[in-house]
This record gives structure tokens, sequence and C-alpha cells, in this order.
């Protein structure tokens, strides 16, 4: 709770009554430590992730795809598994969706898997 200062009580005999703020501003302020508590830098994203989509639906695949691009990984492997959906969902997200805006190029490694490589996300904040 705020602490009258002597200019809050002068100002109170007035018709006029404006509280002076900046001391409860100040310590506000100082109790909230804001310059602690904000980190000066952006977390680390790692260049390589690894996505494994094993017992994944198409939804949730699509979901953890997206989020992959967008977090500013540059180059994966997605694991879809050899025989499934999901291998050939991602071929056709890859070359035929708003996934595809967000990637660069992707080649299969193997029957199962490949390796992606995502265009670089700009942020607005």
């Amino acid at each position: 709770m705020k602490q009258l200062t002597d200019h809050d009580i002068e100002q109170m005999g007035n018709t006029e009554f404006i509280p002076d703020v900046r001391a409860t501003v100040r310590s506000v302020r100082a109790n909230l430590r804001l310059g602690q508590l904000i980190p000066t830098e952006t977390p680390h994203t790692p260049r390589f992730a690894r996505l494994d989509l094993h017992h994944n639906t198409e939804e949730q695949a699509w979901a953890r795809i997206n989020e992959l691009a967008d977090r500013g990984v540059r180059d994966a492997q997605i694991i879809t598994g050899a025989s499934g959906i999901l291998k050939i969902k991602f071929q056709q997200w890859a070359t035929a969706s708003t996934l595809a805006d967000k990637i660069i190029s992707w080649a299969p490694v193997n029957n199962g898997s490949f390796v992606v490589k995502f265009r670089r996300q700009h942020t607005t904040n």
C-alpha cells in the first residue's frame, strides 16, 4: 500500500488532489527486479533436429513438423516410418501445402526418413 508523502498530504487540502506516484513506481520496479528477470538474449535454437513421427496421427505430425519449422531449426531428419500414411503425407505436404513455403529442400534418406532444410523464419517481435 502506498504511503502518503508530505506533498500528498498538502495536496489533500486542495480541491485537486493528485497523488505523487513516482516513489511508488520506483519502489515497485525495485521490488520486481525487472533487469534481472528479463533475459538479455534469445534462447539458442539448435541448427539440427531429429523428429520421429512414429505413433503420431496425421494432425499431430502436421503440427509437429510446422512447429519445428517455425522454431527456427534449419536442418532436420524427419522419420515417418517405411510404411504408412505419414510417409506419403509428408511428401505431399513438402511439395504442395503451406509447409512447402517453409522448406528449401528435402530428400529421402532411406525408406522411412527424410532430410529437410527449412527456410530461416523471420519473427516480427
